[in-house]
Parts: structure tokens; sequence; C-alpha cells
């Protein structure tokens, strides 16, 4: 949802009435993202983890295309790559592999978002999700922000000033969130 909703924000094609039929049958809010599908979507995701994967693929592509294509007076190919990643994605294998891909590449423009609220989709993750992730990311040789308030702009603002400062490897901002934020029937 906040990929759609920051898509609404930034001027794409997706009228406030497709933000409402989120999750409904020919919406063009799928509840998975799908390319040329949804204005403004990049790349399709579905099991989750690959968005992360994607991430990765999309870093080292910046990578590559910028030693290709640019001159010491004339950078053509210089971004960052964001990815956001919840509870259910880390505990995938998949984003075993691709984080500690990132971190032996040190893909430091790749700038992860952690959405730490505690929840999957098979509901609260304490008692089965026990890892220390900060730890894990940091064994891949990753820079880890630790749990800053993910609902406090100049926190992520800072936070994000911080990574991209941070030149030879990938970082991880961890947000502690609660579900549901600011609504008053939904938060938990």
């Amino acid at each position: 949802m906040l990929l759609y909703s920051l898509l609404h924000l930034t001027g794409y094609d997706l009228p406030l009435e497709e933000l409402k039929n989120f999750r409904q049958l020919h919406s063009k809010t799928p509840g998975h993202p799908e390319i040329g599908y949804t204005p403004g979507v990049e790349t399709t995701t579905g099991p989750l983890g690959q968005g992360l994967a994607n991430a990765v693929g999309l870093a080292i592509a910046e990578r590559t295309l910028a030693a290709q294509f640019n001159q010491p007076d004339h950078e053509i190919v210089d971004h960052f790559t964001y990815v956001f990643m919840g509870d259910g994605c880390l505990m995938e294998g998949i984003s075993h592999e691709v984080c500690s891909l990132a971190g032996t590449l040190g893909l430091g423009k790749l700038i992860g978002f952690y959405d730490h609220n505690g929840i999957s989709i098979d509901g609260e993750t304490e008692g089965w999700f026990t890892d220390d992730t900060a730890k894990r990311f940091e064994a891949y040789h990753w820079h880890v922000i630790h749990e800053i308030d993910g609902h406090d702009p100049q926190a992520v603002k800072e936070a994000i000033l911080e990574a991209q400062s941070v030149k030879d490897k990938p970082s991880l901002i961890i947000c502690r969130t609660v579900i549901g934020f600011g609504s008053p029937n939904k938060s938990r």
C-alpha cells in the first residue's frame, strides 16, 4: 500500500479511488505490484523476498552501468536503489542469499528499509522469528542503522542521509513501526 500511496502522491495516474480498491479484483492496486499494470511500478513481485532480490539486481546494474558509462567530469548513472522489506520478507531464504551477495559485493548505493512491526501474514512474529536481524545484516557486511522511529519523518530523513554517506557497503535502516499507525481502528 505504501508504494501505491507514494505513486499517487508523486503524480502517477493512480487516482485515490484505486487506492480505496486496494487488493480488489480488477483494481490497479493488486496485493503484489505488477509491471505494466500499475503506472510507476518497475518490477513485479510476489513471493516474499523477491522485491529484495530485484533491488539487489538493480543495484548491481547501477554499478555496472556507472563503471561503463560514467566519465570523471560527467556522471550519467548515479542513483541509489531503495527497497522496503518486512518481517515476512526477512524470514525467507532468498533474503539471506541476496543480502549476503549485496554485502559481499559492497553495494554502497543499496539502501533497505526494514519495516519492523512484528507482524507477518501469519500474525505476530514474537516467538517464532527470533533471529537478531541487525546482527545478521552486520554479518553480511551491511551498515546497520538501529531502530529508528519509522513514523518520524525527521528520523527517517537523517537515517537516509547517513546511509547515503556510506559508500562501501549497503545500508539497512531498521524502522520500528506500528501496523495501522494513525488509524483509530486498525493500529496495533
